[in-house]
């Protein structure tokens, strides 16, 4: 096919969809780009990416910029999404009610009212929560109101141009193979928009909903703990602001200060680079604020409040805790509470959890990353994710949960200070008594996805053969499963000394994910010097990952 004709065959192909579109705001931003494309070279790239096949819909659901195409996240597409859905669920027998949440980002409230008209028009009970809150709320919801399944519209912590679609089935959990290609393949179906029933009128859940998980969450902390701690705040231009602030209350804390300039939703995120706490600069001004206020405590959740980040003063400053810190500190909380089940983490985080569990004679599972995995453990008691996912009440919320995690983190914080001690006392009391798990990431993020592919296949053909000065033992190819898991692209290098290498493409965002661990005993009881230590292979680890990335 000539050049000419195949932009004749794209031309066709944006002008159906365009006269398909239900959104004129997309549909103007098509129709300009389609007549900036007759003389405009960037205009012909963008409408080529657009429409250069539909936005995957897999365990996370989609995930996406805002915009017109099918490549886009928009109302044309939500509307085949929720289509579908209803398809899945009707085909499966199921006709009931569906939760559906949405945050604050742009357009978060029409997908979400699309979607509720779509189910509604399918024979099912849409139910709209009463406004935008944190995806916690909707995976309660989806219990709680006995739903036959949930969609949570949010992009979480992605940039602000993203927005997403997040789909849980009535246990809560979110969906896993084969239930998502089985609504792929219902979505890809749908012949047009205009053929999808919708109808007006979609319920909306009473306030109530919103108290019962308050009242359900703050009964994490145990009744008469400590709770003497001065906190700081920020929900980082999301929508964790309300209900963090009344847990917190109900659970019998004082008010935290807020980071003013964060405190409400908005879709533009203006103070942050990009609104993930994990980030580099995303918690400054909350850092500020609690230099400025003696706090003990600064907390963050990011926009749809389903990770927890926290940050400690230090004699040389303050310091956000790792991912993997925070899991180990809140996981040990809830061991010398005597917590029974099943405790469980994912193959890219600290090993020392399953560590601390066999000590304890409890359970313990690792899962593949994600919580659509780490929900669904038989008998959980308390699961967490390197990346600052923490579930500490799964039988409230089989997902990570920011606003509960805070909670057990500030009960936890505010004990240790009445007794003289400290978060980073105790993570030393703990690698005394378990060795030290020092964890690290090296993330790179690229334009071009086809460079990761490129990478992974490069570290296939010519794995390296040692990592920081560590030899690499054995490699394990993720994409063939291994353990018992299912198949996921990934490899992971097992070191000398117990340490350990996990390379793999991030679900979410266009980066390669790198975690590294390094393990060593604290000889002499001497913390510091093992941290010390730890910290030099850890560097030379990450020069040795991204050289053999080449990105």
């Amino acid at each position: 096919m000539s050049d000419a004709s195949a932009g004749g065959e794209l031309r066709r192909r944006v002008q159906a969809w365009v006269d398909d579109d239900p959104d004129a705001d997309t549909r103007a931003e098509l129709a300009d780009l389609l007549h900036r494309a007759q003389s405009d070279h960037a205009a012909q790239d963008e409408l080529a990416d657009r429409f250069a096949g539909r936005l995957e819909f897999g365990t996370a659901g989609l995930r996406g910029a805002i915009g017109g195409g099918p490549n886009r996240m928009n109302r044309a597409m939500v509307i085949r999404a929720a289509a579908g859905l209803s398809t899945y669920l009707v085909d499966h027998g199921d006709v009931g009610m569906v939760a559906i949440g949405y945050d604050a980002r742009t357009k978060s409230d029409r997908f979400a009212a699309d979607t509720g008209e779509v189910l509604t028009a399918a024979g099912l009970t849409a139910t709209l929560l009463p406004r935008p809150l944190p995806t916690p709320v909707l995976a309660y919801a989806v219990r709680h109101l006995g739903c036959l399944a949930g969609v949570m519209v949010t992009a979480s912590h992605n940039p602000p141009q993203d927005n997403g679609y997040k789909v849980y089935l009535g246990d809560g959990s979110q969906i896993v193979p084969p239930v998502d290609a089985e609504i792929s393949a219902a979505i890809d179906a749908v012949e047009s928009v205009a053929s999808v029933p919708r109808s007006a009128g979609t319920a909306v859940a009473p306030e109530g909903l919103v108290d019962d998980y308050i009242a359900d969450i703050a009964g994490v902390v145990a009744p008469g703990s400590s709770r003497g701690l001065r906190l700081v705040y920020t929900p980082l231009h999301g929508v964790g602001a309300e209900t963090a602030l009344a847990a917190l209350a109900r659970a019998g804390f004082s008010p935290p200060d807020v980071v003013a300039e964060q405190r409400d939703p908005d879709p533009r995120f203006p103070t942050v680079a990009f609104p993930n706490p994990e980030e580099p600069g995303a918690l400054d001004l909350a850092l500020q604020l609690a230099e400025i206020e003696n706090a003990d405590l600064v907390i963050a959740n990011d926009p749809d409040a389903d990770r927890c980040a926290v940050a400690v003063p230090t004699p040389a400053g303050w310091r956000r805790l790792s991912g993997d810190e925070l899991g180990i500190l809140l996981g040990n909380h809830l061991l010398r509470r005597g917590a029974s089940g099943v405790f469980a983490t994912t193959i890219v985080s600290s090993s020392l959890l399953g560590k601390m569990a066999t000590a304890h004679g409890v359970p313990y599972v690792e899962t593949l990353t994600g919580f659509k995995w780490l929900g669904r453990v038989d008998g959980l008691a308390y699961g967490y994710e390197e990346a600052l996912g923490y579930c500490v009440a799964p039988e409230l919320v089989r997902d990570k949960d920011g606003i509960s995690a805070m909670l057990l983190a500030a009960e936890l914080a505010a004990e240790l200070r009445s007794a003289g001690s400290s978060l980073l006392d105790r993570l030393d009391d703990i690698a005394a008594e378990y060795g030290l798990h020092a964890t690290s990431q090296v993330s790179v993020r690229v334009d071009d996805l086809g460079r990761i592919d490129a990478a992974m296949a490069g570290l296939r053909k010519k794995p390296p053969t040692s990592l920081g000065d560590a030899a690499v033992e054995q490699v394990d190819d993720l994409a063939e499963g291994v353990s018992g898991l299912p198949p996921t692209e990934g490899l992971r290098f097992r070191l000398t000394e117990g340490g350990r290498v996990v390379i793999r493409p991030s679900g979410t965002e266009p980066k390669v994910k790198c975690y590294l661990e390094v393990v060593t005993d604290v000889r002499g009881g001497d913390v510091q010097q093992a941290r010390d230590w730890a910290a030099d292979r850890l560097e030379a680890m990450r020069k040795d990952v991204r050289a053999a990335l080449s990105l």
